[in-house]
C-alpha cells in the first residue's frame, strides 16, 4: 500500500510538472504575441520568472521590473485619458464659438435684408418726388434728366442732392435715402465679413474634433493595453512572491471575480432598464406603445420619414440664447434638453455614421452621428453608456447610449442637437418637419 501511495503521488507531481509546463509554454507564447502592440514595454518573459525563482538578487530584480510596468502602464493610461479629456474640451468651445457665430450671421442677413427694403423704399419715395416736381413745372428738364438717366440708385442720390429746383423739398428725403442705403450696405459687407470667419470657425471645430477622436482612440487602446497585460504581469510578480500553485489559483480567482463583477454590472443596468420601463408604462413594450398626455413621438420608434425620438422625456430646456446654468455667461444652447432619468436608453434620431464618441469639455460624454448630410448629436452621457464607437454604423431607432448628467449639467437629461451641413438649428422644429414630436 505504501508503495502504491508513492507511485500515486510520483504520478501527481508528473502531472502537475506537465500542466505548469504546458502553462507556461502557453502564456510565453501570449507574452511574445503582445510584444508589439503600440503601447507595449519591455515586459520580461514567463522564462525569465522562472530562472529569477532559482536566484534571489534577480528575483528581486524582476519584482522591480514588473513593479515599474505596472506604474507605467497606470501613467499611461493616465496621461492619454488627461490629453482627451483636453481636446475634448476644446473641441467642445471651438463648437460653440462656430454655434454663436452662425447664430449671429442669421441675425445680421435678416438685418441686412430689412435695412435694403427700407433702402429701395426710400429711394423709390425720391423718385417719385423728382417725377411729382417734373409735373408742375420745376425745372421738368433737369428733374427728367435725373429721373430718367437710368444711374444707378447712388448716382441717383448724388444728382437729386446736388439738383437745385429740388433741393428744398427733397433735402429730408434725400438724406434719409442716403442713410439708408449705407445702413443696407454696411449690413450687408458685416454679414460677408461674419460669413468668411465662420467659415474658419467650421474648419477650427473640425479640426478640434479630429484631435479629440484622435485622443480619445489613444486612451481607450492605452486603457485596453492595460487591462490586456495588468492581470498577467501580476500575475507574473506573484510567481516571484509566492510559490507557482498560489499564483496560479489567485490568477483564476482574478478572472473569476472581474467575470463576476461584469456581470452585476449587466444585472444593475438591466434592474435599471426595467425600472424605468415599469414607470414609464406608455413608452414600453418593444418601442410601439404610444407617449401619453401630449401626443409626443415614442422614444426609439422609428417614423415613415426614417427619423426616431432619441430618448424618452419631453423639452425642458428649449434652443437659443440664454444664461448658462452652470458657468452662468449669457451664451447659446445648441441644442434641446430633454428630461430623462439616468440610465433611460438613448436611441440615434438618424441612420449614419458615428463621427465622434468620446468625452467633450462641457458636453460631458459625447457622441454624433452622421448621415445624409445632417449630424445628430448627443451629450452628458452617463460614464459608462457609450455604446458606440467611431466609425461604427448606426441606424435610426437604434441604442447607443444611456442618459446621464456628466459634463457640465445639473442633473440626468439627454442634451439632442440637430446639425444639417454641420450648423446647430433648432431641434425641435426641425424634428417636427420629420413627423417626430419631442
Amino acid at each position: 500500500m505504501n508503495h502504491g501511495t508513492t507511485f500515486d503521488r510520483l504520478r501527481n507531481k508528473r502531472a502537475i510538472a506537465l500542466v505548469a509546463l504546458a502553462a507556461v509554454l502557453i502564456t510565453g507564447t501570449i507574452v511574445g504575441q503582445s510584444a508589439d502592440r503600440a503601447y507595449a514595454v519591455d515586459y520580461p518573459s514567463w522564462g525569465d520568472v522562472q530562472a529569477a525563482r532559482n536566484n534571489v538578487a534577480a528575483k528581486q530584480k524582476e519584482i522591480a521590473k514588473l513593479d515599474e510596468a505596472l506604474a507605467g502602464l497606470a501613467a499611461q493610461v493616465s496621461a492619454a485619458q488627461q490629453v482627451a479629456e483636453q481636446k475634448g474640451t476644446e473641441f467642445q468651445v471651438a463648437q460653440q464659438k462656430h454655434d454663436e457665430a452662425a447664430f449671429k450671421l442669421t441675425a445680421l442677413q435678416d438685418q441686412a435684408k430689412i435695412a435694403q427694403k427700407k433702402a429701395d423704399d426710400s429711394k423709390q419715395k425720391a423718385a417719385t418726388l423728382v417725377a411729382q416736381l417734373a409735373r408742375v413745372g420745376g425745372g421738368s428738364d433737369v428733374s427728367s434728366t435725373i429721373f430718367f438717366s437710368g444711374d444707378d440708385s447712388k448716382k441717383l442720390l448724388a444728382k437729386l442732392g446736388m439738383a437745385t429746383l429740388v433741393k428744398d423739398q427733397s433735402a429730408g428725403i434725400y438724406e434719409k435715402a442716403v442713410q439708408d442705403q449705407n445702413t443696407a450696405e454696411s449690413l450687408s459687407s458685416q454679414a460677408d465679413v461674419a460669413e468668411k470667419a465662420l467659415k474658419a470657425l467650421a474648419d477650427d471645430a473640425q479640426k478640434a474634433m479630429d484631435e479629440a477622436n484622435a485622443a480619445s482612440e489613444k486612451a481607450t487602446a492605452a486603457l485596453a493595453e492595460q487591462q490586456d497585460n495588468k492581470g498577467r504581469l501580476e500575475a507574473q510578480r506573484s510567481a516571484l512572491v509566492n510559490n507557482q500553485a498560489i499564483t496560479e489559483a489567485s490568477y483564476s480567482e482574478g478572472v473569476k471575480v472581474r467575470a463576476a463583477i461584469k456581470a452585476e454590472q449587466d444585472r444593475q443596468a438591466a434592474a435599471a432598464a426595467a425600472a424605468y420601463a415599469a414607470a414609464h408604462p406608455a413608452s414600453s413594450g418593444g418601442g410601439g406603445g404610444g407617449s401619453g398626455g401630449g401626443g409626443g413621438s415614442a422614444g426609439g420608434s422609428v417614423g415613415g420619414s426614417g427619423w426616431a425620438k432619441p430618448s424618452q422625456g419631453r423639452v425642458v430646456d428649449p434652443y437659443g440664447m440664454r444664461t448658462n446654468p452652470v458657468s452662468g455667461i449669457w451664451s447659446l444652447h445648441a441644442g434641446a434638453d430633454l428630461g430623462a432619468a439616468c440610465g433611460t436608453p438613448i436611441w440615434a434620431a438618424n441612420s449614419g455614421t458615428v463621427t465622434f464618441a468620446g468625452q467633450s469639455g462641457g458636453y460631458g460624454n459625447f457622441v454624433i452621428v452622421t448621415g445624409g448630410g445632417v449630424s445628430t448629436a448627443y451629450g452628458h452621457i452617463m460614464n459608462g453608456g457609450t455604446l458606440v464607437s467611431k466609425g461604427q454604423t448606426v441606424t435610426a431607432g437604434e441604442q447607443i447610449a444611456r442618459v446621464g448628467s456628466t459634463g457640465n449639467s445639473t442633473g440626468c437629461h439627454l442634451h439632442f442637437e440637430t446639425r444639417p451641413g454641420g450648423t446647430a438649428v433648432d431641434p425641435v422644429p426641425f424634428m417636427a418637419a420629420r413627423g417626430v414630436t419631442l
